[in-house]
C-alpha cells in the first residue's frame, strides 16, 4: 500500500493503518530495533511502541517520508531501552561498537552541553554527509543511523566486508578533518 494511503487511515483513524504500517515497514523498524538492542522481545516491543507512538501522532503530524519517520521513532525508542538497560554500563552489539568509532571522531572534546550545540553538530554532520559520494553516505547512514553490522552493510550494498570497512574509516576520517575545519573539535 502507498505511504499516502496508510497516511490517510492513520488520518480516518482506522486500526488497519497499524496492520499496514506493519505489513510494509515491520521488518526494517524490527532490524533497526535489534541491530541496537540485541534483543527480539525487547525490539518487538519497540516496535509495537513505534506504532503507538505514530497512531498518537498522525493526526496532526503528516510525515513526508513514513519510512524516515517509522525509523527515527523506533532508533529513539530502542535507544531509550537501550540506556535504561545499562543505565551504569554501556550495552553490547552493534550500538557500542558505533558508538565507539565515533567516539574516536569525536569524542568528549566536543561542547555539547545545550541544544544550541546539539544542533550545530548535527548541522555540520548533514554538511559534510553531502559531501560524501552516495555509496559512502549510505554505507555511513546504514552504520550510525541504522546501527547496522558490516556484514548487514556489505549484504544490502553488494560490496565486500572490507570495502565496507574501508569506507568507513575514511569517512571518519573526513568527518573529524571537517569538524576540526569548522571549529568544532
Amino acid at each position: 500500500m502507498e505511504d499516502e494511503k496508510i497516511i490517510r487511515l492513520y488520518f480516518a483513524r482506522d486500526e488497519q493503518a497499524i496492520a499496514e504500517t506493519d505489513r510494509k515497514y515491520g521488518r526494517s523498524c524490527r532490524a533497526v530495533a535489534e541491530n541496537i538492542l540485541t534483543s527480539r522481545q525487547d525490539s518487538e516491543e519497540c516496535v509495537n511502541d513505534t506504532y503507538l507512538a505514530a497512531w498518537n501522532a498522525i493526526p496532526p503530524t503528516y510525515p513526508v517520508h513514513l519510512s524516515a519517520y517509522l525509523i527515527g521513532i523506533v532508533r529513539k525508542l530502542s535507544l531509550m531501552c537501550l540506556r535504561r538497560r545499562y543505565a551504569d554500563r554501556r550495552g553490547g552489539g552493534e550500538y557500542a561498537l558505533c558508538y565507539d568509532e565515533l567516539d574516536t571522531v569525536i569524542g568528549s572534546s566536543v561542547p555539547l552541553e545545550d541544544e544550541l550545540e546539539l544542533k550545530e553538530l548535527a548541522g555540520e554532520i548533514e554538511a559534510f554527509l553531502s559531501t560524501l559520494s552516495s555509496d559512502d553516505r549510505r554505507i555511513f547512514m546504514c552504520r550510525y543511523w541504522l546501527i547496522a553490522s558490516v556484514a548487514q552493510i556489505a549484504e544490502s550494498t553488494g560490496f565486500s566486508p572490507g570495502k565496507i570497512k574501508s569506507s568507513l574509516h575514511r569517512s571518519r576520517t573526513k568527518l573529524k578533518t571537517h569538524l576540526v575545519k569548522e571549529g568544532l573539535l
